[in-house]
Formats: C-alpha cells, sequence, structure tokens
C-alpha cells in the first residue's frame, strides 16, 4: 500500500484537488447557506484543511448533522451551528468511514451526541482500521490530540433503508443504495424540502477518491439516489447544487469505466495508461467535456483502479491496498 493510499484521509483532498479549487470562483470554504428553513449547508475548507461538507437539519427540539467531519472540522461545526440555532445537536450521521467524514465521532459524543450510521460504516471501520487512524495521526494535529490510537466507530447503526427519523415537525430518512464510493454510503433524504445529502458517493468537483469503491456499481447507485424528488442536492465536497449534480457524476464514472474497458479490450497494458515520474503521474486516458467538473489531477489514479477492478473482475474496494 503506497503512502498516499494510506494517507488517504489527510492528504488526497488536499494534494490531487488543490489546483483546482484554488480557480473555483464556485467554492466558498467555511461559508453557512440556509437550503430550506431549518436547514444548512456549510461547505468544508479542503485547500487548507481537509474537512468535507456538513449539512445542519434543525428539529423541534435538537439538531442533526451530517458527517462527523475531522476533529478540527467537527469543532468549526459545532460552533457554525451555534450560530443558526440555539438547539443542542442530538445525533450526526456519518456518511461513511472515512477520516474527513467520521475521524471526528468522538467530538460529538464528548459533548452529549449521538454518532449514527448504516452498518456498512461500521463494518468499513473495522476493515480499514486502526491503521488508517494511526497514520492519519502522524499527518494531522487534530488526530493526534485525540490521544487515541483508534477511531470512534458510530455509536448506532441500521441496516433498513429508508431509517426514518421524525419528531412530527420534519422527516428525516436516512438511506442506502449500495457500493459506490464504499461499503457503507449513506444519504440523507429530507422529502419535504427535496434535499439530498450524498456524501462522497457523488462530489461536485474532481474529488472521487475511487480505492475503496465500486467503480461499476457507482452510477447504478447516483442513478437509485436520481429517483428522489430532489431540488437540493448537497455534496460531500465542492458546492451545492441541484439534480444536475448528480447527473455528472454518473457520467463521469460511467465514461470512465468504459473508456478503461475499452482500452482493455485494445489489448493496453496498465503501464500504456498511466505514466508515473517521480511524484507526478499522468494517463492517455480522455473523458468528454461533459464531465469536465469531475476531472482533475486525481485522474490517473482512478484509471488504474478502474483497470485494476475490470482485470480483477471484482470491486477495486476489495483488492489489497
Amino acid at each position: 500500500m503506497n503512502r498516499t493510499r494510506l494517507l488517504l484521509i489527510t492528504t488526497f483532498l488536499i494534494t490531487l484537488s488543490v489546483g483546482f479549487v484554488l480557480t473555483r470562483g464556485d467554492a466558498q470554504p467555511n461559508t453557512v447557506k440556509q437550503i430550506a428553513p431549518g436547514v444548512w449547508f456549510r461547505e468544508g475548507d479542503i485547500e487548507h484543511e481537509g474537512h468535507c461538507n456538513n449539512a445542519i437539519i434543525e428539529m423541534k427540539d435538537y439538531l442533526i448533522i451530517v458527517d462527523a467531519n475531522f476533529p478540527s472540522g467537527a469543532r468549526a461545526v459545532l460552533a457554525d451551528a451555534k450560530k443558526v440555532s440555539s438547539k443542542p445537536v442530538k445525533y450526526v450521521f456519518d456518511t461513511h468511514h472515512h477520516g474527513d467524514h467520521a475521524y471526528g465521532n468522538a467530538v460529538w459524543t464528548k459533548m452529549g451526541a449521538v454518532t449514527i450510521a448504516y452498518q456498512g460504516v461500521a463494518d468499513e471501520m473495522k476493515r480499514y482500521e486502526p491503521k488508517r487512524w494511526q497514520a492519519t495521526a502522524k499527518e494531522r494535529k487534530d488526530v493526534a490530540e485525540m490521544n487515541s490510537d483508534h477511531p470512534e466507530p458510530p455509536q448506532q447503526t441500521f441496516t433498513d433503508s429508508p431509517h426514518v427519523m421524525t419528531d412530527g415537525t420534519r422527516r428525516v430518512e436516512f438511506r442506502f443504495f449500495g457500493w459506490a464510493h464504499t461499503r457503507g454510503d449513506g444519504f440523507v433524504y429530507l422529502p419535504k424540502e427535496r434535499v439530498l445529502c450524498t456524501g462522497d458517493a457523488v462530489v461536485n468537483g474532481p474529488y472521487n477518491y475511487t480505492a475503496d469503491g465500486n467503480i461499476g456499481n457507482w452510477p447504478k447507485v447516483v442513478e437509485a439516489a436520481m429517483k428522489l424528488d430532489v431540488d437540493h442536492v448537497l455534496p460531500g465536497h465542492g458546492p451545492a447544487g441541484g439534480k444536475d449534480v448528480m447527473a455528472g457524476q454518473r457520467t463521469f464514472m460511467i465514461e470512465l469505466h468504459q473508456a478503461v474497458a475499452v482500452a482493455i479490450k485494445a489489448g493496453k497494458k496498465l503501464d500504456d495508461l498511466v505514466k508515473t515520474e517521480g511524484n507526478k503521474s499522468s494517463t492517455t486516458i480522455q473523458l468528454s467535456a461533459a464531465v469536465k467538473n469531475w476531472v482533475g489531477d486525481g485522474l490517473p489514479g482512478q484509471v488504474k483502479d478502474a483497470y485494476n477492478e475490470i482485470a480483477a473482475k471484482k470491486p477495486i474496494g476489495d483488492l489489497p491496498h
């Protein structure tokens, strides 16, 4: 397992995306925007902190936070949540197991919140931890300062979909559509407000980490989510948008898989598709302008993952890495 893969939680979003983020006029890190009455979207600071996005959902007597973030991100989200509502945070939902979405769990539980997730999130933590946590602690001060040798898993898990939470004022549905970015990808759907929080199963920009994924199945997961009545898409990374963000994410994964499959059928080897010189990689695979929003410096790694997945005839997340 190479260093980039091992430190995916701390370095991937920063090292592979920084060049693109610096030129994005629509990126607004550390801002909180109201999406619907009682629903806010907080865009995380990828460039400097590696933080994910979060949603703040106001119920009658409490708040639900979507994604625990890194520990420093958790504290930043909590501070902003207090600015929009005086209600306490009761639940924090982990969309998946990656550190920028779940390593802040202990911050939330220490202040009285309950962390919840689809069962697959806990399973993924058992699969990859504590190795990733310990590696991340060497790179990130906020993780090291937790003084733990392992991440805190979600306190409550569920296997039903939708898993519904309601207090008479708002209905919140936690959904699972299958293996895309990870085996535990969870979505949060607000049917009345037509809001969908997607975690990293849908991102808005070149932020797709594929090594724990199922690239071939990814478009099917997004397609299932697209069947919901949605006006507002709140991705795990990148600006909020509409249903077109889901459509673009789905098309990107289809094009990536198909382009690599065609190359393999033509007799191309991995070395023909991905070239590495020093710390820089490039690829001969080119995708259409329709998905340029999702194409960045991480494309060579995504091509490599797609190649290995197709060659092995099993999800890349099932292969050693």
